[in-house]
């Protein structure tokens, strides 16, 4: 069975999705599938997250939904019992990074200084977010980084400020295995319910991480 590192690395991109009503969430994946982008991360920023992961899960059994912003161990339990692929947060707790190992749940912690990335790898996490990506430092900060710790295998996710005109730079570096994006999913798009157009963006990036990695 592929590990999450795999998958992420594949799906080149993965859309950061916030979703106030669970109704969207089915009609909103399979725009994303469609468009050749298949492992989504719905953001914990909203009530209607687990439920929404629940029905992509059910409805879109090609598609790879994991959970966003999880903060607390609560969170961890709900986004498992949703049925979410993996974890994604913001920063790194040890807290959270133990919840998801309890609950045997990939995790990806966040970070964005040398020593919360040291932290990551002693909790031993498959890989990290790099968040705020751009404001944090943007691809100059994560060649830094790794300048110091590349030997230890690390991979990253950078989120943050990424669009389809910057992460061309941020997927070139062959430590980052994919990126999330709010781009994808404009807020004004999903909320008009124009799914075409969603689809079309993700098609766009699907297009670019082909171009850069081959078929996915």
């Amino acid at each position: 069975m592929e590990g999450i590192v795999d998958v992420l690395e594949k799906a080149g991109i993965v859309p950061v999705i916030v979703i106030e009503d669970e109704a969207q969430a089915l009609p909103l994946a399979k725009a994303l599938v469609n468009g050749g982008l298949p492992v989504l991360e719905v953001t914990f920023r909203t009530k209607a997250a687990a439920a929404s992961i629940a029905r992509i899960r059910d409805g879109l059994p090609g598609a790879v939904v994991g959970a966003g912003t999880l903060l607390t161990p609560a969170m961890v339990h709900a986004a498992k019992s949703a049925g979410a692929a993996f974890g994604v947060a913001p920063g790194f707790d040890p807290v959270v990074v133990s919840a998801a190992r309890t609950e045997g749940l990939d995790m990806i912690p966040g970070v964005a200084t040398a020593s919360e990335l040291s932290q990551a790898l002693a909790a031993g996490v498959p890989m990290v977010k790099f968040f705020p990506a751009e404001a944090a430092g943007g691809v100059k900060m994560i060649k830094n980084l790794l300048g110091a710790f590349r030997f230890t295998g690390v991979k990253f996710m950078p989120t943050g400020g990424i669009n389809l005109a910057n992460v061309r730079e941020y997927l070139s570096v062959p430590e980052v295995v994919a990126c999330g994006g709010t781009w994808v999913v404009p807020k004004d798009a999903l909320a008009a319910g124009d799914y075409a157009a969603i689809e079309r963006l993700a098609a766009d990036a699907a297009a670019l991480v082909r171009e850069l990695r081959g078929a996915v």
